[in-house]
């Protein structure tokens, strides 16, 4: 365990995780760690609000632009990769602040990773053909074995959707209940989990404004770019809120605002799940407005988690 805490900054998207995160690392001689499983592609820019080349001038920003769309980066490869640069950020002393809404990769970061059981090829092939022919009946099936943990996926997961009606059909039981009942692990880092809660019209407000200001900038060429330089319309890459309906547009079966209209609602029903994660989670520290509204009391929280 490294000598400090993590200081980590979550919360919905769209709610200024990215401009808190980086002020605290300003303040606090800082690198920030992107915990997001998108922004870990190259290429993928607009759709996935990365930090913009002058706040990554100002802070050094990790585990952006490390993987290729056309390939899966996986938790398991974050964890690895995060323990990596945050031994090296604490051996120049410096602090390692840990921004994101990948609460699943956070999750994973802090506790390690969920000791399944093994996976049964033969029942995931079943599955992964059943959800090519319709997925709806796979989403119901784990709303009924799983209900807590389905309300916290997207109904577009098919990764994590099969996997975890894979392990509750292998196991006999929900994959939350397994989770629940696993033997306790303490964390593998200390931390300060502080997460951003604001009112649900602003950020609704700000989702509207952010998806209108991505499709303006051209998502819809930069996903066409993707697919032109080979990556296939079925990698996960191309699965992300906005990226998957832009690849509707390329293809002609919707218009530019039926796409942004959809990602729109993608966007809120990610920010509830989001929300709805956090509040399961233990040790969190809410903040109660927007990332520029809440930074005094974030540096607050912070200093009296490191004893200051």
């Amino acid at each position: 365990m490294i000598d400090r805490p993590l200081l980590i900054v979550a919360g919905p998207t769209a709610a200024g995780k990215t401009w808190l995160g980086v002020q605290l690392a300003v303040r606090y001689h800082g690198e920030v760690i992107s915990a997001d499983a998108f922004a870990v592609y190259r290429g993928m820019d607009i759709g996935t609000a990365k930090p913009d080349p002058e706040l990554r001038k100002v802070v050094p920003h990790h585990l952006v632009d490390v993987a290729s769309p056309a390939d899966r980066y996986s938790a398991g490869q974050f964890v690895r990769e995060a323990d990596g640069v945050i031994a090296e950020i604490v051996a120049r002393g410096r602090q390692p602040v840990v921004v994101g809404g990948t609460l699943f990769y956070v999750r994973a970061l802090l506790y390690g990773l969920f000791p399944e059981p093994p996976k049964d090829l033969t029942l995931r092939a079943r599955l992964e053909a059943a959800w090519e022919q319709d997925p709806e009946p796979l989403r119901q099936e784990l709303a009924k074995r799983d209900p807590e943990l389905f309300a916290k996926l997207s109904p577009n997961d098919r990764q994590r959707i099969l996997r975890a009606l894979e392990v509750s059909i292998v196991a006999g039981r929900p994959m939350s209940e397994l989770w629940a009942q696993s033997p306790p692990r303490g964390p593998r880092y200390r931390f300060c989990l502080l997460a951003l809660c604001p009112p649900r019209q602003a950020l609704h407000a700000r989702i509207a404004a952010r998806v209108g200001t991505m499709f303006a900038r051209g998502l819809v060429d930069e996903t066409r770019g993707l697919l032109e330089s080979g990556v296939a319309p079925t990698a996960h890459a191309l699965k992300a809120i906005g990226y998957r309906e832009a690849v509707k547009v390329v293809y002609g079966q919707w218009s530019q605002t039926e796409a942004r209209e959809a990602t729109v609602a993608a966007t809120r029903q990610l920010a509830k799940r989001q929300l709805t994660w956090l509040r399961g989670e233990a040790g969190v520290q809410w903040l109660l407005g927007f990332g520029e509204e809440v930074l005094e009391r974030a540096s607050a929280l912070w200093e009296a988690c490191r004893g200051e």
